[in-house]
């Protein structure tokens, strides 16, 4: 059970406060919604040029065929083939579905998943099944067939590896712009095949694939819900809080992650390589995670996160919650700001799957949220933003 004293934060470093959200970068005012949809292009100026590198653009084309189907009709597989006539990119999309009858049967809602690189550690039977058993359809795809993922072997002579780097060489794609290009060729594929009801898509992922997901969001506003799942640094986290906690199992001195670990570790090319030149000063960087959560509003982001899970730093994702959540009230859209911690280290659950399917219930049927969500595993502390939402505007 979520409960204030359930992890104990024993070192606490503020690096400056939140970017405002509501000043433009000549210094004046935001004042409407109109104003942030204005905002929302010099953040994505200031912050994916160091965070995410060039982004691949719309394919020439696009052709989906189904090359396997079960007799029950509740799976398929559908090869998807897209990029530029010349270099063609070919994947696989997998989909899952409790309706048996597509004929007399509703549309469901959708969750795609890019996932399926981990379709035994990740992708389980119970993780499926939570999605079936609440009528929400389910497509897999290979997010690494784009741009691999292999640790030290991600690049030759400084360009990526994988179909996306092939089809597009000129272009400086980090590994996380590639893999969200991937969602949105799903969706025109389901765009083509109308198996899903698409008036209500949601995307979700796991550490790095949760910060796919978020940039999947981001940028396709088809997407209806918008889920990074203990996406970390990069994702859900923050830049410029560093923790050291002890979790709820006893064990201490466990640290939130900093740009210096993905250097190390030899993961900073998920992102683009500019972002190295912020390590040791995440201070100055002109963003945070707020800054890009607060880029899917307003339509509807979920951020799921383990307690435990202090590498994805719960603190730092919390206080982005809340400052992101000062853009949903501009918008008259807080409800669409959800957040919620479980119990546990870094992991994507059937239970964190429950949550998701019941912000997809509410939205399509208006159906409550249950008591989970907006509960911290640690005793809240003084927002890292001394800012706040304007005042509506009422014209008279």
């Amino acid at each position: 059970m979520i409960h204030e004293d359930l992890i104990k934060i024993t070192k606490y470093d503020v690096f400056g406060k939140l970017p405002n959200l509501f000043k433009f970068n000549d210094g004046t005012d935001v004042k409407t919604p109109e104003d942030f949809e204005r905002k929302k292009e010099e953040i994505k100026k200031d912050a994916f040029p160091i965070q995410y590198g060039d982004l691949p653009p719309e394919p020439e084309f696009l052709e989906v065929e189904k090359i396997h189907w079960h007799w029950t009709n509740t799976m398929a597989t559908y090869q998807v083939t897209t990029g530029t006539r010349k270099n063609p990119i070919t994947f696989f999309m997998y989909y899952k579905t409790a309706r048996r009858d597509p004929v007399n049967q509703p549309k469901n809602p959708v969750v795609i998943d890019g996932d399926f690189c981990w379709p035994n550690a990740r992708i389980t039977e119970d993780y499926v099944r939570a999605y079936l058993k609440n009528n929400v359809d389910l497509i897999l795809f290979d997010r690494t067939v784009f741009s691999h993922d292999v640790r030290f072997e991600r690049k030759v002579d400084g360009r990526g590896l994988g179909q996306i780097h092939r089809t597009y060489p000129d272009l400086d794609i980090g590994q996380i712009g590639a893999w969200a290009w991937g969602y949105s060729r799903c969706i025109d594929a389901l765009e083509k095949l109308d198996i899903c009801d698409l008036s209500c898509i949601a995307v979700t992922g796991h550490s790095r694939g949760g910060k796919t997901a978020l940039l999947a969001g981001i940028l396709d506003e088809r997407i209806t819900i918008t889920n990074p799942n203990s996406s970390c640094m990069g994702g859900g986290g923050c830049y410029r809080i560093d923790t050291e906690v002890t979790d709820e199992y006893g064990k201490e001195n466990r640290k939130s992650e900093r740009i210096s670990w993905f250097i190390k570790a030899g993961s900073i090319d998920w992102f683009n390589a500019k972002l190295a030149d912020y390590m040791d000063r995440e201070d100055e960087l002109p963003f945070d995670a707020h800054s890009l959560k607060a880029l899917v509003a307003p339509r509807i982001l979920f951020v799921s996160e383990g307690a435990s899970d202090i590498s994805a730093n719960p603190v730092g994702s919390w206080q982005t919650n809340m400052a992101a959540t000062e853009v949903y009230k501009l918008y008259g859209k807080e409800e669409n700001m959800l957040w919620y911690f479980r119990n546990g280290d870094h992991d994507h659950t059937p239970g964190d799957v429950e949550q998701l399917c019941n912000i997809i219930n509410r939205e399509k049927f208006g159906k409550p949220l249950n008591d989970k969500f907006f509960k911290t595993p640690f005793k809240p502390m003084e927002l890292a933003f001394d800012w706040r939402c304007p005042e509506k505007i009422i014209m008279t």
